[in-house]
């Protein structure tokens, strides 16, 4: 046993600890666990706990379905919420082969591979996301409905603001688990909230949306409510998105997006990372925004990004260069939705930052005019593409993209095109109450 690992039995013994869940995410980013009891505690956190990998949507197939999981000990919670055993710990795992080797299907496996090819490359990665989420009423047999519980908009308080206390209980639960909550307030849209935390390296910043999502879910039900990080579940407002927040340090600590003898103070490694950012948007939108519903946001008129462009000054293009400078020089990519699986987004992103560092692509300058007002004459002189209409769109150049598919690996790449042809081939059959109400009577 290492040391670590005694000092989390030790912790566990004081906290009341009766049960340990082993956290890890499927490719579609769907929290899976395995718990077990007290007594096989010692061998939880030797890596020696077994699941069946083909139960897991896009992991194996089942004549080859052992699986280990592999405990990042630096992840050990216990959650602030008692059960009749006493507490619940967990650890978030990487999954391994029988032999322990690492199994090419675990996403979280994925992002560090990236976030192993910025540090050869002398870059670490530090990413700060903004998650959006819904607060809906449940029925009375407790199943989740569409009906807000509030009128609130941006920035609202009570009274009308019915979520506050939940948003409230959300933040306390999230600080008691480390988190640095920055900020918690309502969204525009009703029943729309957004809890900000402090940015961090990447692989601990996904885990961290990985558990934001489960304690928003458990603390909503606890308040009678269902939260859910659906991209667009109401039609004529607002829909949630992830802004992420991105940045390279050098090996010197040292912001390496800044420059103060530069344009605009964005070193060549800024505009190159955010080159390869918009060089291969159309493709990873399909990973950062992977749902039919993903693209019902991304349209005209909700303030959603919806043209390949960046600024320094205004929200309408896809990446924006915050004003701060210095150890703050950062560009936040505004298109990502909060279904993602955080740990593929984040791969996706920086693999293709990566690319324009690699290439030495350029951002160009920056448009600094509302897109959302322009013309479509003015776009195309100005050379400015809209994203994918739809996902069926986004996959296709997915499918084209080779620094995906590496940043990916073959494994998770070909499942995840699999799953989502699925998906757009299952959506396109049905038909609509849309449909029914425009064309029955008409035609």
């Amino acid at each position: 046993m290492s040391t670590r690992s005694n000092e989390i039995l030790a912790m566990a013994n004081e906290e009341n600890v009766h049960f340990l869940r082993l956290q890890f995410t499927d490719i579609d980013g769907i929290v899976k666990n395995v718990e077990v009891p007290k007594s096989q505690f010692e061998k939880a956190l030797d890596g020696q706990i077994m699941f069946d990998g083909s139960s897991i949507e896009g992991f194996t197939r089942i004549e080859e379905s052992d699986m280990l999981l592999v405990p990042d000990l630096e992840t050990f919670q216990v959650f602030p919420w008692k059960t009749e055993y006493g507490s619940v710990g967990r650890l978030i795992c990487d999954i391994a082969l029988p032999d322990g080797s690492p199994f090419e299907g675990c996403p979280r496996t994925a992002l560090k591979r990236v976030v192993a090819k910025a540090s050869k490359m002398g870059y670490r990665m530090m990413a700060g996301p903004e998650a959006e989420f819904f607060l809906f009423q449940r029925n009375n047999d407790g199943d989740p409905t569409p009906r807000t519980h509030d009128t609130g908009g941006y920035f609202d308080l009570s009274p009308k603001d019915l979520g506050e206390e939940a948003r409230r209980d959300i933040t306390l639960v999230l600080e008691s688990m480390g988190f640095e909550v920055e900020a918690a307030h309502h969204e525009v849209a009703p029943g729309q909230h957004e809890i900000d935390f402090k940015y961090g390296d990447t692989v601990m910043t996904a885990d961290a949306i990985v558990t934001f999502r489960f304690v928003v879910k458990k603390v909503a039900l606890n308040h009678g409510l269902h939260a859910t990080f659906m991209p667009k579940p109401l039609a004529g407002v607002n829909g949630s998105g992830m802004h992420v927040h991105q940045s390279l340090f050098g090996k010197d600590g040292e912001n390496a997006f800044f420059d103060e003898n530069a344009e605009w103070e964005l070193s060549q490694v800024a505009r190159g990372y955010i080159g390869g950012l918009l060089e291969h948007a159309r493709a990873y939108i399909a990973i950062t925004n992977p749902l039919v519903n993903s693209y019902k946001r991304l349209v005209p008129g909700y303030e959603a990004p919806i043209n390949v462009a960046w600024s320094e000054k205004n929200r309408s293009p896809m990446i924006r260069v915050p004003a701060r400078r210095g150890v703050g020089t950062r560009c936040e990519v505004r298109v990502p939705d909060p279904s993602c699986n955080p740990y593929l987004a984040f791969a996706a992103m920086l693999a293709a930052g990566l690319d324009g560092i690699e290439k030495n692509l350029d951002c160009g300058d920056p448009v600094n005019k509302n897109i959302f007002v322009m013309s479509q004459r003015e776009k195309r002189r100005l050379k400015i593409v809209q994203l994918p209409a739809n996902l069926d769109d986004a996959l296709t150049f997915l499918e084209k993209d080779t620094v995906m598919r590496d940043a990916l690996g073959e494994h998770i790449f070909e499942h995840f095109l699999h799953n989502k042809r699925t998906e757009w081939a299952e959506y396109i059959k049905e038909i609509h109450d849309w449909e029914l109400e425009r064309y029955l009577d008409r035609y």
